[in-house]
């Protein structure tokens, strides 16, 4: 953590490992594992399915540290997956590959999700962001997490990037979400009146069998169970590293807003799971091309407008952060548009999901050291 572990960030990435030649998903963690921990040890790892490959960014003191990061782990895994023949791709599913078609890591961790959600388990084939920011007190956890929800889906629709799952286009601008929708313990948590009614809540879990530790609650917003970190793990992957250190950015920057405002006893208003749930499914079906709900004005407004407004929130808190130009690179994501949207153009223009395919890798190469 930095010094006074407060707005430190931590990042992991969830990759696809793919065959170039036939553009498909390859089951091959063990040997791009076996390389990989020689070189980045602990900050790689496996995942449920043999052809996902998570990197994990080390603690950083701000957004700059972050980027290395990111470019270092994001270079080194690319470079290993080249020497064995294949690459790596960040979206958050792959465009026609098929769950049925991939092999389950053989870790008994993965075996007993297996055995327990048996084909919800094997269908999540999927690829996410994870952003972690520090906060120094249990009890301010749980308020920022109350608040931070409400902000979720703004964040999300910056993200999406999967419209396509097994070789068809879903109509979604994020169908990993739908996907993941059928685990338990996910999407937009219930908000907590106390860090003390939080600590029950997984306790009782526990201690009826439901959870053997509180990583089996996969919400889109957490407290993690083991660092003194509030973990937001809404978003799709993002092809490029500039949109997650941008996402990654405002993230640390409404945390620290909503920070601000606890100290000065000032909250933000709490939402109902039930409506805040509204704005994430616009998001996930149209991403930055629709409209989400204003719950103060009770009107739909352009999803867009409401990233402008987020950016007016936070905007006093940026310059302690030190990522404005981090932050200023979302306006460019709002002309560019997602990674869902490009994919879908590249599809359009080319009627070829093995071109798509070709973009994804591409664009995750993009700014890396290579």
């Amino acid at each position: 953590m930095a010094d006074d572990k407060l707005f430190s960030i931590g990042i992991e990435e969830e990759f696809q490992i793919i065959d170039p030649k036939t553009r498909e998903l390859k089951s091959h963690i063990q040997q791009i594992l076996d390389e990989g921990k020689m070189i980045l040890q602990e900050q790689v790892k496996a995942e449920m399915h043999q052809s996902v490959v998570e990197v994990g960014s080390n603690v950083c003191g701000n957004i700059q540290e972050a980027r290395l990061e990111v470019v270092k782990l994001r270079s080194s895994l690319a470079k290993i997956a080249k020497s064995q023949g294949l690459e790596i791709g960040a979206a958050g599913t792959h465009p026609f590959s098929r769950w049925e078609d991939q092999s389950i890591t053989n870790h008994p961790r993965y075996h007993s999700v297996v055995e327990d959600m048996q084909q919800v388990a094997r269908a999540n084939l999927i690829f996410g962001l994870h952003v972690h920011v520090g906060i120094d007190n249990k009890d301010d956890i749980i308020h920022i997490m109350n608040a931070i929800r409400y902000f979720l889906p703004h964040i999300f629709a910056l993200s999406t990037n999967s419209p396509f799952w097994k070789g068809r286009n879903t109509g979604f601008k994020s169908y990993r979400a739908k996907i993941f929708d059928r685990f338990p313990r996910t999407g937009i948590p219930d908000h907590f009146n106390s860090r003390g009614e939080f600590d029950s809540y997984v306790d009782l879990l526990i201690k009826t069998g439901c959870i053997d530790d509180a990583k089996k609650i996969w919400w889109d917003v957490r407290a993690h169970p083991f660092y003194p970190t509030l973990e937001i793990r809404i978003c799709d992957i993002p092809m490029c590293v500039d949109e997650t250190i941008a996402i990654a950015a405002l993230i640390q920057a409404v945390v620290a807003k909503l920070h601000k405002l606890l100290k000065k006893n000032l909250g933000f208003r709490l939402y109902r799971r039930i409506l805040i749930n509204e704005n994430k499914w616009r998001a996930a079906r149209y991403g930055l091309e629709g409209k989400m709900i204003d719950f103060g004005k009770q009107t739909e407004v352009d999803t867009t407008s409401l990233i402008y407004e987020l950016l007016d929130f936070v905007d006093e808190v940026i310059d302690e952060l030190g990522s404005r130009d981090e932050i200023n690179y979302i306006h460019e994501m709002l002309k560019i548009k997602t990674g869902a949207k490009r994919q879908l153009d590249v599809f359009e223009k080319t009627g070829d999901l093995g071109k798509v395919v070709d973009y994804i890798i591409q664009q995750t190469n993009q700014g890396l050291n290579l």
